[in-house]
């Protein structure tokens, strides 16, 4: 992690972590994407396909699940893709390389620590009813800030089946209140 300390705050990011993993998997020339992962994408389990590459795919996604420490923007697609590290196939290798194609276009992305002159707690939640086209459960997700800085994140699919977005959504708050609370 790098840590640059101005008059703004305390600026972190993981610039040359992100340029050493695009160096290991190729695409350090790629064409860079604006989002992280396709709108509406819905990975499911292949069984027509062959299993691709397993040690290669766990140690993508274990890289990118920790440079989910400074970049809370890719936190839902590394939840989609993690879920698929038993059996990776191509399309789910398709989607960690268009993650890693986002982040070739947001090198300079991280969190900004600044004093605002406050310290109120805000939390922010949302979900998606039975968002995942295999088992149906809901995706469940927060942002926590205190002073006006991001200080916890978390997308999760929920432990259930809802049986309304009215639950989901009560789920995921639930959650954040519970953030709250810690915090």
């Amino acid at each position: 992690m790098e840590f640059a300390i101005s008059k703004e705050g305390v600026f972190t990011n993981q610039r040359k972590y992100v340029l050493d993993l695009l160096s290991e998997t190729g695409l350090l020339g790629c064409k860079p994407t604006e989002t992280p992962i396709e709108p509406n994408l819905k990975l499911q389990p292949s069984k027509d396909e062959e299993v691709m590459n397993r040690e290669q795919y766990r140690r993508y996604v274990g890289r990118l699940i920790y440079l989910s420490h400074t970049r809370p923007d890719i936190a839902f697609a590394i939840s989609m893709v993690s879920q698929f590290m038993h059996s990776p196939r191509r399309e789910h290798f398709d989607a960690v390389y268009r993650i890693l194609r986002y982040l070739k276009g947001t090198l300079g992305r991280g969190l900004l620590l600044k004093n605002r002159g406050h310290l109120q707690v805000e939390a922010y939640t949302d979900a998606d009813w039975a968002g995942s086209a295999i088992d149906r459960r809901s995706t469940s997700g927060y942002y926590t800030f205190v002073g006006g800085n991001l200080v916890t994140w978390r997308s999760k699919k929920q432990n259930v089946v809802a049986r309304s977005s009215i639950e989901t959504e009560f789920r995921s708050v639930a959650h954040g209140i519970c953030e709250v609370l810690w915090i």
